[in-house]
């Protein structure tokens, strides 16, 4: 068995106008834990805007929102659309999912999950409905006192099994320390490296988090349309000016930087 499989963090914006309709000419599929993400639509249907925006620590505006949202979770005529056309944050700009063709697409259904506050872990093509919840949320259930207490062992377990169906024996972890922190990678009793996407400025090589998580994206879309087998051809990742850089990892980190873009109006030197 050879192959690889990677995971990404959700994002916080959404863009539903015509993601139904975008997820139609496709065939797209249903998220494996409804009855967990009932539960929890349920707990939340029951907070009012106030207590949303403690919990969450987000704006009035927002919670104001998010308890519209959770008033129509599950209804027919709440908007609905494959997970990674709506997602619009900078890594799914990176992922571009909408403009993946059919091929793209079956590779990433197959190799590429999200992980998910409220769904657990979608396939690229699960619908979902718009909602907002963080894993790191301190959301008290029966579980415990927070996501990852309701979350368990569900994640590794799921991970794990759509890894053997892939035939994929390494998972590129591309999510966030929030998100992975969830799926407990290291119990996953296969190879797990992480990635880290840097910036050459001034000499020194320097990490800026919205074009790592841009990069990440870009990585998951170069995978999907590549399909490597091996981290060797991994390392031939190349969009947006990346190089694989071997000297400044480990066995289980893997570099890649690229030189500052220049300024927009500007030529490179």
């Amino acid at each position: 068995m050879s192959g690889l499989f990677t995971i990404l963090s959700p994002a916080k914006s959404l863009q539903m106008d015509g993601a139904e309709e975008a997820a139609c000419k496709f065939e797209a599929s249903k998220p494996r834990f409804s009855g967990r993400t009932r539960a929890l639509a349920e707990e939340l249907k029951g907070r009012s805007p106030k207590a949303l925006s403690s919990l969450m620590s987000i704006s009035p505006s927002l919670a104001e929102l998010n308890a519209e949202r959770w008033q129509q979770f599950g209804a027919r005529s709440n908007p609905r659309g494959a997970a990674a056309m709506c997602f619009r944050g900078d890594v799914f700009q990176g992922l571009e999912a909408w403009s993946m063709n059919k091929r793209a697409l079956s590779w990433a259904q197959d190799h590429v999950r999200i992980l998910s506050g409220l769904y657990g872990l979608l396939r690229p093509l699960d619908v979902i409905q718009p909602y907002r919840l963080e894993m790191g949320t301190r959301l008290p259930t029966e579980a415990g006192k927070d996501l990852y207490a309701f979350w368990g062992e569900e994640l590794n377990r799921a991970i794990r099994k759509d890894m053997k169906a892939a035939k994929a024996d390494t998972l590129i972890n591309l999510a966030s320390d929030e998100y992975s922190k969830a799926a407990r990678l290291r119990e996953l009793e296969l190879d797990v490296l992480d990635v880290k996407f840097l910036q050459k400025d001034g000499g020194k090589l320097k990490f800026i988090s919205f074009f790592a998580k841009r990069a990440r994206g870009l990585m998951a879309r170069w995978m999907s349309d590549n399909r490597p087998r091996t981290v060797a051809d991994l390392a031939e990742f190349d969009l947006d000016g990346y190089r694989f850089q071997p000297k400044e990892g480990t066995e289980q980190l893997l570099v890649f930087s690229r030189p500052r873009p220049a300024a927009a109006g500007k030529r490179a030197s």
